[in-house]
């Protein structure tokens, strides 16, 4: 398409949270339907090397790549929307930077000269910034979102290198996207720009003027109100684009495009391209907004008063409801709640339980329990990582009736370790970047739930976890009734379990939210959903007919 790779810089101001990242990916998703090739980068301005050893608490969810990279969790956005895999080259921290830099200080790399941010740190940016334009994948667009808000100390060596870039790069191909707050006062009825200005005003002071304004608000912005932000942050009036609440994330690039955003885009980078071709999304988003259904789902964990820590879980869930035509409504149940008052008070209108993935041993108990009760009573289940785990030991106790059942993880003198740590994690005592990460093959048996639901005999999922099925107790499991219908191809390790005489009872090892797809979605969470819809017609609810609904399983990577 372009002979030289544009790029597109998207900073925050006024207060985080504003949802850079799904504006970014909004944009890559606009562009990539016009037919151009994008990728999007994400730079984290703290100064951990990655995510992986921070709390959920602190970072919500810890998003996987293939290539076992441990990254922030815009990516999944990025992945969602663009439909594109990423690697560890799209997530760079502070942290990556500055142990770059001194590793190469350490080795003489800088003879004599005194190593500083700049040039060191900011040239070590670029170069990142720019990796792919050098690659055989070389992009037509690069978009790249800086983390952090505007005015924070720890972002300035990244906007002092996307200025940097913006002067060397030249105008026609680099553009400024600057998201930012339009508050609502309701005391004085109005919306005010006030701290929109002043966001504006940092950015200019450091040498960034933005081409364009994604005004978050609660409502949709009026013509006079954009002519006066244009007004005072030199910006074309029509690029001032309202960016509203939306009743879901995936309406958000429909409402740019009818703005003329990537239009906008395209003609600051004289790019003839054609309109893009947003049928597929739109269908989806409108099957979003009104299901035929509502079924509920329960999640049993003990970060359910943080939901960003599940966000692919919830995104996963939203892309297998439009290929059931229901809205699937999260009940969020604190695995501590269970032990202390019983499965039944929380669990007894659900049609699905899942139980997450986590580290531990807090609330593993009532994960335990909660799991008891859904197996008995013949409620669809999906245990994911540690979900599954909680479920071997649960069988292991109550079905096998080896009552001091556990994992190794939670306590090292046990009679029964039917949850142990993998042979390769022996003698590993640094925490960040050691367990197994990354996708992984899977080897599935014929006949089982699980091959339904893929239809194909090799699989490779991703992967976050130290600990395995203990297969000492693997013949003592297959004769009481678990399935173990997934193995690593050495047969070494027990990657799927399942209960065959259960309307739907699978427990994986891996995580399959990472790889759901919004018009593709996960094979396992498709037929977990469509059992929840059929316990919730057998259980009274009304039956719909879904014959019409797409069949997004088909569509190509």
């Amino acid at each position: 398409m372009s002979v030289k790779t544009k790029y597109v810089f998207v900073t925050g101001g006024v207060v985080s949270s504003l949802g850079k990242g799904i504006a970014a990916a909004s944009i890559g998703l606009l562009l990539k339907q016009r037919g151009l090739k994008v990728t999007n980068l994400k730079f984290d301005p703290y100064l951990n090397v990655d995510p992986g050893t921070m709390s959920p608490f602190q970072h919500g969810e810890v998003f996987v790549t293939d290539d076992g990279s441990e990254t922030d969790l815009d990516l999944g956005h990025y992945e969602r929307f663009v439909d594109q895999s990423l690697s560890k080259d799209h997530n760079v921290t502070t942290g990556q930077i500055y142990n770059t830099v001194i590793t190469r200080e350490r080795r003489g790399d800088y003879p004599g000269a005194t190593v500083q941010v700049i040039p060191h740190i900011t040239e070590e940016i670029k170069s990142r910034i720019k990796k792919f334009e050098k690659s055989e994948a070389k992009p037509d667009v690069t978009i790249v979102e800086i983390g952090g808000t505007v005015g924070d100390i720890e972002s300035l060596p990244f906007l002092e290198s996307i200025r940097q870039m913006g002067q060397e790069e030249g105008p026609e191909n680099v553009m400024f996207v600057h998201v930012t707050l339009i508050p609502f006062v309701r005391t004085a009825g109005e919306f005010k720009t006030k701290p929109t200005q002043h966001s504006v005003r940092t950015l200019q002071s450091i040498g960034i003027q933005p081409n364009m304004l994604l005004c978050r608000s609660a409502k949709p912005l009026s013509e006079p109100l954009r002519q006066k932000i244009s007004l005072f942050c030199s910006v074309p009036t029509k690029a001032v684009i309202s960016a509203e609440d939306a009743s879901t994330i995936y309406a958000v690039p429909l409402a740019f495009h009818a703005q003329q955003a990537d239009d906008i885009i395209c003609r600051h980078f004289r790019l003839e391209v054609p309109e893009p071709d947003l049928t597929d999304w739109e269908h989806m988003v409108e099957k979003i907004n009104n299901p035929q259904r509502t079924i509920k789902i329960g999640i049993c964990g003990k970060y359910v008063n943080l939901k960003d820590a599940y966000k692919s879980i919830i995104e996963a869930f939203t892309h297998a409801g439009v290929y059931s035509n229901a809205q699937v409504d999260l009940v969020w149940v604190s695995s501590e709640d269970i032990k202390q008052s019983g499965a039944d008070k929380f669990l007894h209108d659900l049609n699905g339980l899942l139980i997450p993935g986590g580290f531990g041993e807090r609330g593993v108990e009532g994960k335990i329990e909660a799991i008891r009760y859904v197996r008995e009573k013949n409620i669809p289940f999906l245990g994911i990582c540690l979900g599954m785990q909680c479920a071997v030991i649960e069988f292991a106790r109550n079905v096998c009736g080896l009552k001091e059942a556990h994992s190794y993880e939670f306590y090292r003198e046990l009679k029964h370790p039917v949850i142990h740590l993998m042979a390769d994690q022996e003698g590993v005592t640094e925490l960040g970047g050691t367990m197994r990460l990354g996708a992984y093959p899977c080897v599935i048996d014929k006949n089982t739930t699980t091959f339904e639901a893929y239809q194909t005999v090799e699989i490779h999922e991703r992967h976050r976890h130290r600990y395995e099925l203990n297969n000492a107790y693997r013949k003592m499991l297959l004769e009481s009734g678990l399935s173990l219908p997934g193995l690593s191809p050495d047969g070494r390790l027990v990657e799927i379990v399942e209960i065959r005489d259960h309307p739907w009872f699978v427990g994986v090892q891996f995580h399959p939210e990472l790889k759901s797809r919004p018009t593709r979605p996960h094979p396992l969470f498709r037929e977990f959903v469509r059992a929840s819809v059929a316990h919730y017609e057998k259980a009274g609810g009304e039956a719909t007919r879904t014959e019409s609904s797409p069949d997004y399983s088909k569509t190509s990577q």
